[in-house]
């Protein structure tokens, strides 16, 4: 079993150095779509939504990791491969102020919108009430995950450790943005 453990995991190393932004929207989308079926059995569903289920994964497909892949060599970019506690503080604090009230809005809005199919008008009261705590939340998690990502993980991990950092973030945000459906069910 281990040998094969071991050939998936060269494989898929394999792929992240070929095909790097490719890699990162597969995982990214099969590590949102996994938080969300974690996500519906912990929220009481019985059998798993499939459409939803396909519109989360799309999600982590189409934006979540090829963001974090262009997030991720911008900031290299800009820092210019720094690694210093004082460049790492700062590119954590450039990234919290920045793609991190944008990711969190950008999710409440395409969960409400596209996953549950909300009207516009339900969708942006929602964000107005949840957006604050959520951020806040969100303010006093991310920048422990951005400050070992930053510091210690190879940039072409740091996507992929995101990645599966988000999908237990996801799970949060996921059960935020169900707890009103939940309630009126």
């Amino acid at each position: 079993m281990s040998d094969v453990i071991k050939e998936a995991w060269r494989n898929y190393l394999l792929q992240l150095q070929l095909h790097p932004l490719r890699t990162k929207a597969v995982t990214a989308g099969v590590l949102i779509g996994c938080s969300d079926v974690i996500a519906q059995k912990i929220s009481g569903i019985k059998k798993i939504q499939l459409r939803r289920l396909i519109l989360m994964m799309l999600y982590g497909f189409a934006y979540s990791g090829p963001f974090g892949h262009f997030l991720h060599k911008l900031m290299d970019i800009i820092f210019r491969g720094k690694k210093d506690n004082q460049t790492v503080a700062k590119k954590v604090v450039l990234e919290q102020l920045t793609s991190s009230p944008w990711n969190n809005m950008l999710f409440m809005i395409y969960y409400g919108l596209v996953v549950e199919g909300r009207g516009w008008g339900l969708v942006k009261n929602k964000v107005r009430k949840d957006y604050p705590s959520v951020q806040l939340t969100a303010w006093k998690f991310w920048p422990i995950v951005g400050w070992i990502n930053y510091q210690y993980m190879p940039i072409q991990f740091r996507v992929v450790f995101h990645s599966f950092v988000a999908s237990c973030w996801a799970i949060f945000l996921n059960l935020k943005a169900r707890s009103v459906a939940i309630k009126k069910a």
